[in-house]
């Protein structure tokens, strides 16, 4: 499932150490920039479960190859760690997570500079992009809150450091989990009512979560439920992976599509350029006018 050729050179480097206390293992990343250029936003990505840094290939590629720096976390749910359900450090890994994305943006600088791009980075052009799992994640960076069985909001994970941000198939509210996610996965409950900062949230119109007992619409709460401003990305039959974000030839991905994976990473950065205030965002307002014509592959909202 390629996607064509890359606007420009690239180049990964891995593993690069991140600082972190109390983990147990040590937090590595993956950090993709273009060969060339400065002053280049920061996209910081969290996988979805069982996922690594070296996922969501055709993603980042892509964002590189627009102008970004990528930097890649391996959270502890990742399959190479082998810390499953019955696992007892799972029921924390969401709190691990929130905090990997933290350490990450609190040593920013010197995570780039051990990459090699020291000098080359906008540290105050910084987003945060997250797939499934990924999305709750990021979404508490943004300012959402998770509920306990009681309906109340924990404590605020909000970034300072993220102005912008974007949710590709992000979880629902909780009250409408089944019976199996509501004992493994009882975090699964966002509060995208204080999530007040700028985001784009990507949903595909054919996605179905055996997590939740309602249909598609259940990844379109970030945006219905949070404050403005918001943008809604549905695509037109994309299911979870949404052509196949995470890789390519991905047993996962049951609707593989590689135009697909190409406008979910294109309104992404798009929308993140404007939203980060790049340029004038005529790369998000063309995508916003072909849906306007009648492109019926996608269809986007604002509010």
């Amino acid at each position: 499932m390629r996607i064509g050729q890359l606007a420009q050179p690239l180049v990964a480097i891995k593993p690069v150490p991140v600082p972190t206390t109390g983990r147990g293992l040590e937090l590595q990343v993956k950090v993709t920039a273009p060969v060339a250029g400065h002053d280049l936003p920061v996209i910081v990505f969290s996988h979805g479960n069982a996922w690594s840094m070296d996922g969501y290939e055709p993603l980042v590629d892509r964002w590189a190859a627009a102008g970004f720096v990528v930097v890649q976390p391996t959270h502890l749910d990742s399959r190479r760690n082998g810390i499953g359900f019955d696992d007892p450090r799972f029921g924390a890994i969401w709190r691990v997570r929130i905090a990997d994305l933290h350490a990450i943006l609190d040593n920013l600088e010197d995570v780039l500079s051990r990459a090699g791009l020291a000098g080359r980075a906008d540290l105050q052009r910084v987003a945060a992009v997250g797939h499934s799992w990924g999305g709750q994640t990021v979404g508490t960076l943004l300012g959402a809150r998770v509920l306990d069985a009681d309906g109340n909001p924990g404590e605020d994970f909000a970034h300072p450091a993220i102005t912008a941000g974007a949710l590709i198939a992000a979880t629902g509210t909780g009250d409408s989990l089944t019976a199996f996610a509501v004992e493994h996965l009882p975090f699964m409950r966002p509060d995208y009512s204080t999530m007040t900062t700028p985001a784009l949230i990507v949903a595909g119109d054919q996605d179905r979560s055996a997590m939740s007992t309602r249909g598609p619409d259940w990844f379109t709460d970030a945006y219905h439920l949070s404050p403005a401003p918001k943008s809604l990305l549905t695509i037109a039959e994309g299911e979870h992976t949404l052509g196949g974000v995470a890789g390519e030839q991905v047993a996962e991905t049951t609707d593989e599509d590689p135009t697909r994976v190409a406008l979910v990473a294109d309104a992404i950065s798009g929308y993140l350029r404007e939203a980060l205030k790049i340029d004038d965002g005529a790369a998000w307002q063309t995508l916003a006018d072909r849906a306007a014509a009648g492109d019926g592959s996608y269809r986007i909202q604002h509010k």
